[in-house]
Formats: C-alpha cells, structure tokens, sequence
C-alpha cells in the first residue's frame, strides 16, 4: 500500500511541475531584401531566435553592447533569450536595418 501511495504522489507532482514548464519554441526571422522580417516579434526567456539570410548581402544581427552574429549568404545565426527585456538590434553592415525582441518571463 505504502509502494502505490509514493507512485501516486510521484506521479501527481510530475504533472504538477510539468504542468508550470513551458516549452521554449524556435521563433524564425527572415533577412530579405535589406530587412528583417517581422521586425517585431515576442519571446520568451528560453526561447531561440533563429536569423535565416534569403537575401544576397551578408549581414549582422548586431546588439549594441552586447552580441553580434554574423549571417552569411543563405545561412542562418542563432541566439538563445537569456532574459527578460526589450533587445534592439541592427545589421552593422546596413545600419537602416533594425528589429527588436520583447522577452518576457515563461
């Protein structure tokens, strides 16, 4: 009986803490013809952003003050969102070139 017990209570707090993690999603923004698409986009702390050049140019995703990720012809550049706050970003090669990313909180 006390066996049986503990399996429930395991189970009953496995789905509890799964039930509060959400899962972080690969959100994809597009380069093409000299802009980022969407330019505005929502993650989430944990989340990948994931920059795809369609374009013909090289480009950045460039954060003052913080990374830059170099986007060859037809390639693509990761970041995983470590926090929560507003990034602003540019390509350093075509300054015009901007987006920005809210993250919030799972």
């Amino acid at each position: 009986m006390q066996s049986k017990r503990h399996q429930m209570m395991t189970a009953a707090l496995a789905l509890i803490f799964s039930a509060g993690m959400a899962e972080a999603e690969t959100i994809e923004v597009a380069v093409d013809k000299m802009a980022f698409s969407p330019a505005d986009i929502e993650a989430k702390v944990g989340d990948t952003i994931e920059w795809v050049n369609k374009d013909v140019f090289v480009h950045t995703v460039t954060v003052k003050g913080g990374f830059e990720i170099m986007l060859p012809l037809k390639k693509s550049g990761s970041f995983v969102m470590e926090k929560a706050g507003a990034i602003g970003y540019y390509c350093r090669f075509h300054p015009n070139m901007k987006g920005r990313i809210a993250v919030s909180l799972p």
